[in-house]
């Protein structure tokens, strides 16, 4: 992957299982495992990694795993076992770090709220990698990625998805669809996506109207049982 952003002089959004690796007596062996992107710049060297923060239970990890310690070998089983990363890192595209963006993995792209939490660490570019193979020719690879389109309108930027079975594509700030691929076919996608930094209401404010309406709501249906 180095060779090929140096040969192609273009920075490489990749993802990959990493590693963190402990010292045990004499030995290194393998500590923790994360769900992780890698961004190649285009003179070989790593900018930057983001690690998943939002696992898929018993696909990546076992929740409250004392309890159910009869489904951990299952998991262990089909290669995973990973650990949940911490921060929303955003990914620094040139060697100068004047643009940057970020990386939802998978169905980090369904929470609102992270993709919110990117764009306020700087991210001028939304991508987005995922596997949808699990779910074959159902609806449910078009599901995932109209989800994806709403985060490129919510915070006013590009969307860059790519889905190794499809639907890989690009999506404006306003959520018209640039260019796009099937499912299960074979396709190179190029288009245009470019860094923007202006910040939408939802950037600002979040969910903050979401909550006043349901305390507006709250407040009414009180009022309507005093009322009576």
């Amino acid at each position: 992957m180095r060779a090929l952003a140096r040969q192609a002089r273009v920075p490489i959004l990749v993802g990959s299982d990493e590693v963190e690796w402990r010292v045990d007596g004499t030995r290194r062996v393998p500590d923790k495992m994360y769900n992780s992107a890698f961004l190649v710049r285009s003179d070989g060297a790593t900018a930057g990694v983001y690690r998943k923060m939002h696992l898929v239970p018993f696909g990546e990890y076992v929740p409250i795993r004392n309890l159910l310690f009869f489904a951990a070998p299952l998991v262990e089983a089909i290669g995973t076992g990973f650990v949940a990363g911490q921060d929303p890192t955003v990914l620094p595209v040139d060697v100068h770090g004047v643009h940057r963006l970020s990386v939802a993995i998978c169905y980090e792209v369904v929470y609102p709220a992270l993709v919110r939490r990117f764009v306020l660490g700087g991210s001028e570019l939304l991508t987005t990698i995922t596997n949808d193979a699990w779910f074959g020719r159902t609806s449910a690879p078009y599901q995932h990625f109209a989800q994806a389109s709403m985060r490129a309108i919510e915070e006013g930027r590009y969307l860059v998805r790519a889905a190794n079975t499809g639907i890989s594509g690009i999506v404006d700030p306003y959520g018209r669809v640039q260019t796009r691929t099937g499912i299960f076919q074979s396709a190179v996608v190029v288009g245009e996506a470019r860094f923007l930094a202006v910040r939408t209401l939802y950037a600002r404010y979040g969910d903050v109207f979401a909550y006043a309406s349901v305390i507006a709501t709250a407040a009414l249906l009180l009022l309507a049982r005093k009322v009576k």
